[in-house]
């Protein structure tokens, strides 16, 4: 494995756990930002308010979006392993 190849692995590696990370991060900021703004408007500050609706967002993105995610992850390792 010569030196491009190598800094072309990692760069597909790096960019493909951004793509596989996604999903969870676009939905526990959706429910941030929103729960931020009710937070706001009603004047409750308790963290765990801001926090549970968060965990639950992300963690059920996570079971809609497992499968693509160990889809794309076996991919990536496939043509790391069989290279170029």
């Amino acid at each position: 494995m010569t030196e491009s190849q190598l800094v072309e692995l990692v760069r597909q590696a790096v960019i493909g756990g951004c793509f596989v990370i996604l999903p969870m991060l676009v939905a526990g900021l959706a429910v941030g930002v929103a729960m931020g703004l009710v937070q706001a408007a009603s004047g409750v500050h308790e963290p765990i308010v801001g926090f549970a609706p968060k965990a639950l967002a992300m963690a059920a993105a996570l079971v809609v979006s497992l499968p693509w995610m160990v889809e794309r992850l076996a991919e990536l390792f496939r043509e790391a392993a069989t290279g170029p």
